[in-house]
């Protein structure tokens, strides 16, 4: 709704207003007269109209939207203008707010809150900020929009390889957001996982020659092929090591794999198919103790290079663990406690939880485990960092 509303208002704060007064006025009508064959035209509509009423009223429909045209018996709006560079209505919208007006950041934080309907605790969660810093950060990117009169139209054909990346990035935390919530009962929203994918396999589809998009849907295939293994029958978390590899959905493996193979061989790896290339390292081990450790950590030396993210310092962590020791991972993770940016981070706190473990340092680790309890939001990572608690004590 708010992507179809967006185009015919050409403004975001207007088209958010035209969306929730549609919402208002199914409330009254619906109950009077019932709830029509079709809810989401029926909204839509609504949305569109109160946008163009309104610009209307504004005498301002000249000079912001000229190609507006609403015919007359017609229930809904037609917009005249240039074919779509983007077929999907959610993916165009995306595109249209990762304006490069706008830092990564907002673009981020905007997108993800009002495109793709994340709560603004969620949003944070994922950008690793506060509650009050995420809302405060999508408030200034309105209010430059609206300030700085950036248009919202659907970008030209031309113009999307300069908004790909921060599209890849959405998607990417799209993904996050739903492989593993932020927050709520489960380990995971199906929902998001299967939008995220959708979008990755309509980018792929719209720019196939970008060696990035193949390794975004390749990196989202290879996690999300786990998606059956990665709870137990009575719910609980099973990390990587108890996982029936035999449940692994082997068709989504091979296609990233071939994904994999052919961004490679390009010779232009960006950060998604480095991280694609991690994960399918995990993946095609025969069992966890057979991985190869070294080769993971050579990919994250690589990833580092084209990624200079505390995070992945951290996950490189991991593998350093199995190849040089847990003690040798534990002065990494103990370095990176003095970057502020992973300061509600909690996998920080749960990976140090872990190596202290395996040192035997048990009184650290459970101090460990629950700094790490405290900053989980989602209750089946709660109740496995409980699990692990107990063990420590």
């Amino acid at each position: 709704m708010l992507a179809a509303t967006v185009r015919v208002a050409g403004d975001l704060g207007l088209a958010e207003e035209c969306v929730q007064e549609a919402y208002a006025s199914a409330l009254s009508s619906w109950e009077r007269d019932g709830i029509p064959a079709k809810p989401g035209a029926w909204l839509t509509t609504a949305a569109k109209r109160r946008a163009v009423d309104t610009i209307r009223r504004e005498s301002t429909l000249r000079s912001k939207l000229p190609l507006i045209v609403e015919r007359e018996g017609e229930e809904t709006v037609t917009v005249a203008e240039e074919p779509d560079a983007v077929p999907d209505e959610r993916l165009r919208l995306i595109f249209t707010c990762c304006h490069p007006a706008l830092a990564r950041e907002a673009q981020l934080a905007l997108t993800l809150r009002l495109v793709c309907g994340l709560p603004t605790p969620d949003v944070a969660r994922a950008l690793l900020v506060s509650e009050q810093t995420m809302a405060a950060r999508i408030t200034r990117a309105k209010r430059k929009i609206a300030g700085a009169r950036i248009p919202f139209r659907v970008p030209r054909p031309a113009e999307l390889p300069d908004r790909l990346a921060g599209v890849l990035g959405v998607v990417h935390l799209l993904f996050t957001a739903g492989h593993t919530a932020p927050s709520g009962p489960s380990l995971m929203r199906a929902d998001l996982a299967d939008r995220a994918l959708g979008l990755a396999r309509t980018l792929r589809e719209l720019m196939p020659d970008e060696p990035e998009v193949g390794g975004l849907l390749a990196l989202l295939l290879v996690t999300d092929a786990r998606r059956a293994t990665r709870t137990g029958p009575d719910g609980r978390l099973l990390p990587l090591e108890e996982q029936d590899r035999s449940q692994w959905d082997r068709a989504a493996l091979g296609e990233a794999h071939g994904l994999i193979v052919a961004g490679l061989r390009d010779g232009r790896a960006g950060r998604h198919l480095v991280q694609a290339a991690i994960a399918s390292v995990y993946a095609s081990a025969p069992t966890y103790a057979e991985t190869d450790w070294a080769e993971l950590v050579a990919l994250y030396d690589r990833l580092l290079e084209l990624w200079p993210s505390p995070v992945v310092a951290l996950n490189r962590a991991v593998p350093l663990a199995m190849v040089r020791g847990p003690a040798a991972a534990l002065a990494v993770v103990e370095t990176l406690e003095g970057d502020r940016r992973l300061e509600r981070y909690q996998y920080l706190p749960a990976v140090k939880a872990d190596l202290l473990r395996r040192l035997g340092r048990d009184a650290e680790a459970a101090q460990a485990y629950r700094r790490a309890i405290e900053l989980t939001g989602n209750e089946a990572e709660r109740a496995f960092l409980v699990g692990r608690l107990g063990s420590a004590e």
